[in-house]
């Protein structure tokens, strides 16, 4: 057991990394948690994760919050949406199989990938829409990725990046900000589910928690300090990454 906890707790901490700088970190966390413990109930290690995941995601938040103007009058309504919405996708898990959208997500993933490599300048520029326009969009999205997030959950952190982004006009550094506080709407809502239904190990959750902060920790300060070229480029790993894993559960499983 001691060494399983030793293999997660390192999983949490490059997971708490690369979400602070772009999100995705679920593409390290989950695996590891499935690998490790092949006989714990699926149910019990997703819930599991939701925990250091919202930790590590609130030390990035508060780390980005210092040096970011955050739009909280925006943030907070499609933080409610988001959660609504990710609450609704963690009951589907139980009730649908999230196979049937796994190639759909791997079609857009991809094309995420092109979209970004081949415009040099994404992200590069901050220029905000108008703060009504901002809103409707901003919640239509934050239903969407909400639902996502609860019902299969990788690359979350990546979506709502690009959403910020391409939608509301930020830059790498205000979008990865941003997502992070939707980020922790849709995580508690996920933990909040999880709880009733008796889906989490503690034993596990707290030790990944205190790693997952610690990787936060590091990964904000690495992304305030390198900035938006350094964010993009993390971006397109974390988004091949994500399509890999994708491509492995669609074609090999």
């Amino acid at each position: 057991m001691a060494s399983s906890l030793i293999i997660v707790c390192i999983a949490a901490f490059a997971a708490g990394f690369i979400d602070a700088v772009v999100g995705g970190g679920g593409l390290v966390q989950t695996p590891a948690m499935l690998i490790t413990f092949p006989n714990a109930p699926v149910a019990s290690l997703l819930g599991t994760v939701k925990i250091p995941s919202f930790c590590g995601t609130a030390v990035s938040a508060y780390q980005y919050s210092k040096r970011i103007d955050i739009r909280w009058k925006l943030i907070v309504w499609v933080a409610l949406a988001a959660f609504s919405a990710a609450m609704f996708g963690s009951y589907m898990v139980s009730v649908l199989n999230n196979g049937i959208l796994k190639p759909i997500i791997l079609c857009v993933l991809v094309l995420v990938a092109l979209f970004t490599y081949t415009r040099k300048t994404l992200g590069q520029q901050h220029d905000e829409i108008p703060y009504t326009e901002a809103l409707w969009k901003g919640i239509a999205a934050g239903l969407l990725i909400g639902f996502y997030d609860g019902f299969i959950g990788p690359g979350t952190g990546s979506f709502l990046v690009l959403v910020f982004i391409t939608i509301i006009g930020h830059d790498f550094m205000h979008a990865s900000a941003h997502a992070k506080m939707i980020n922790l709407a849709t995580n508690l809502a996920s933990i909040i589910y999880f709880s009733f239904t008796g889906n989490i190990m503690f034993e596990l959750a707290i030790p990944m928690a205190i790693c997952n902060m610690a990787g936060g920790w590091a990964g904000t300060k690495m992304a305030l300090l390198k900035g938006n070229r350094f964010i993009r480029i993390f971006f397109l790993l974390v988004v091949t990454g994500t399509i890999i894993r994708f491509a492995y559960d669609i074609f090999f499983r």
